[in-house]
Order: structure tokens, then C-alpha cells, then sequence
């Protein structure tokens, strides 16, 4: 054989050698090395803007590596999503997810991406419950007091929302189907001016995000009746969940990480193990206790089924209701 003859093959056999090696070696390289984005479909301040930092940051010291928060504001949310469901499939984008991505589908005729085949759920984060508040000066002390009156005055009380298609609308449609009662919908453009309104005793009935209202609680100037996950929350012993006067009664705002659909499974399990630690840092559950969120441990398949599970419970409400966002 000659001289380049055996360079040849001796070449050819390396490669063969080497390329699965150089293939794990890649794969093993995530994230080092990558210019990562965590994008955060609301404005900067609010409770999925903090939980998104907080989680990014804690990747960051785990990974060695810069994250850069981006906020991707708008189209209640659908900006930030369609972002990273057009974006990159590689990991160098993820993306902060809140309800949204479970209701959009239907408050909306038409999206520019699928929330359920463009994202890919890795891990959930947190749950915030929203807090049933009334003004101060309704004559009611309890859910049950809040029923009665509600169906003594028919259609004359009226509740306050931070929008149409948010949690805090849809947890107030929910109570008023399930406790059969008739109250109206106020909208406002965010949560600070429905919360205005209600101290000024403009609004009665508020089911507002606890991060967002628990100041007024705790400072005596709204009435707290009760708060909205099944059972009683660690944060807010105080407060009775909905559903021992209304039973099956529950809403949460939930938080966590998604990534665009076709990512690598190698690279969606990095992510999903960093965000799994950094849930478990007693520093991080220290922080989401003073936003009155409880931490959630979970991974690919339970978040992806939390998911789907909010999407049978919020759309054929949605649709029964005719809620549209144009």
C-alpha cells in the first residue's frame, strides 16, 4: 500500500473513530459557550418579569455562562411566545411562561404560532393564588356572606379585572358560574388601576394576584374573604380557600420555562435540571415567599400535563363565555 494510500485510510478510520466522540463532545459543550436570551413575555417588575430573573440568575451561576433577561412585551403576551416559537431550536433562547400559554389559543381568533406544537413546556417554577378582596365597606365578612349578597342583589355588584383573558377575569367568571351568581365585569388596563378603583369604592369584588394585592391586605385597606387554590396556602394561613364554600373551586397564576419545540432532548434536560435546582435553593424559595409563591418542583412531563389540564379547564369556559381579544 502506499505512502498516501495508508494516510488515507488511516484518516478515514479516525474520523470514524472520533465522530461519535466529537458528537457527545458537542452535545456535553451545552450551554458553554452559547449567547443565552430568557424571555419574558410581559414588562419588566411584574411577577413573571422577577420569578424569570430570579430562575435566570441562578442558571447563570450554575452554568458559568451569561443569560441576559429580555423583556418581549404585548399582545397579552403572544409577542414574547411567537418570539421564541420562531426563534433558534438550540437553547439559546427560553422563554418564561405564565398562563398565557394555556389560555391564548382561545381568547384569540388567530395566533401567529401553536402555543401547544411551538413551545415546549421544560419545568414549572412557582404558583401564585389570586386573593378574593372586597371593598372595605361591604357588609360581607366571608365567601358565604359574599354569595348571599350577591344573590339578594342581582347584577348590582360588579367586579374589577387587571384585563379581559387574565386570571384575575377569568378566576372571578369561574367563582360567578360555579356559585351561581351575577355580577358584572369591570376591566381595567392592569392591575394598579382596578386595585385604585376598588379602594375608592368604585368596584366591590376583586380576585386579584396576591403578589399584587397582598400590600392592601396586610395594610387593612380592602377586605381579604379568601384565597383561590384548593387547599389552605403556607403563606396566607388565615385566609380559607374558596372551595370550602364553593367545592372544586380553584385558580392559580403559575410560572415556569419553556423552549421552542424541536430543541434537542440533551439540551431541553440541561435546562430542565437547572431549573429543577434552582427551585430547590433555599434562597430562591426564600425570595418566592415574600412574592407569596409557593415553589414547584416538577419536570418535562408533569408541567406539560399541568398544562394541558389548564387548557380543559379555561377553554370551553372561554368559549361558553364568548371572552374575544382582537
Amino acid at each position: 500500500m502506499s505512502t498516501i494510500s495508508r494516510r488515507v485510510v488511516s484518516a478515514g478510520l479516525a474520523a470514524s473513530v472520533l465522530t461519535p466522540l466529537s458528537r457527545a463532545l458537542a452535545q456535553d459543550a451545552y450551554p458553554s459557550g452559547r449567547a443565552i436570551k430568557a424571555v419574558v413575555p410581559f414588562p419588566a417588575g411584574g411577577a413573571t418579569d422577577v420569578i424569570g430573573r430570579l430562575v435566570a440568575e441562578r442558571m447563570q451561576a450554575k452554568w458559568n455562562t451569561s443569560i441576559v433577561v429580555e423583556n418581549v412585551a404585548g399582545g397579552g403576551a403572544n409577542i414574547g411566545m411567537d418570539r421564541v416559537a420562531k426563534g433558534p431550536a438550540d437553547g439559546s433562547q427560553i422563554l418564561v411562561v405564565a398562563p398565557q400559554i394555556a389560555i391564548n389559543q382561545y381568547l384569540y381568533a388567530k395566533l401567529a404560532y401553536d402555543p401547544e406544537k411551538d413551545l415546549t413546556p421544560i419545568a414549572q417554577v412557582a404558583n401564585v393564588p389570586n386573593i378574593l378582596v372586597v371593598r372595605k365597606d361591604l357588609p360581607v365578612n366571608s365567601v358565604q356572606d359574599l354569595i348571599a349578597h350577591a344573590k339578594a342583589n342581582p347584577g348590582k355588584l360588579n367586579y374589577a379585572s387587571s384585563g379581559n383573558g387574565t386570571t384575575v377575569h377569568l378566576s372571578a367568571e369561574l367563582f360567578k358560574r360555579m356559585a351561581d351568581v351575577d355580577i358584572k365585569h369591570i376591566p381595567y388596563r392592569g392591575s394598579a388601576p382596578a386595585v385604585s378603583d376598588l379602594l375608592a369604592g368604585q368596584v366591590d369584588v376583586m380576585f386579584d394576584n396576591a403578589t399584587s394585592i397582598i400590600g392592601q391586605v396586610r395594610g387593612g385597606t380592602v377586605k381579604a374573604l379568601a384565597i383561590t387554590t384548593s387547599a389552605p396556602f403556607p403563606q396566607l394561613p388565615d385566609l380559607p380557600p374558596v372551595a370550602q364554600t364553593v367545592p372544586g373551586y380553584e385558580t392559580v397564576s403559575w410560572f415556569g420555562i419553556a423552549v421552542r419545540a424541536g430543541t434537542p432532548d440533551h439540551v431541553a434536560a440541561t435546562i430542565e435540571e437547572a431549573v429543577r435546582a434552582a427551585v430547590q435553593e433555599p434562597a430562591v424559595k426564600e425570595k418566592l415567599s415574600t412574592l407569596i409563591a409557593e415553589p414547584v418542583l416538577s419536570d418535562r412531563k408533569s408541567f406539560a400535563s399541568f398544562i394541558a389540564d389548564e387548557r380543559k379547564k379555561w377553554g370551553p369556559l372561554i368559549a361558553d363565555l364568548k371572552i374575544r381579544i382582537e
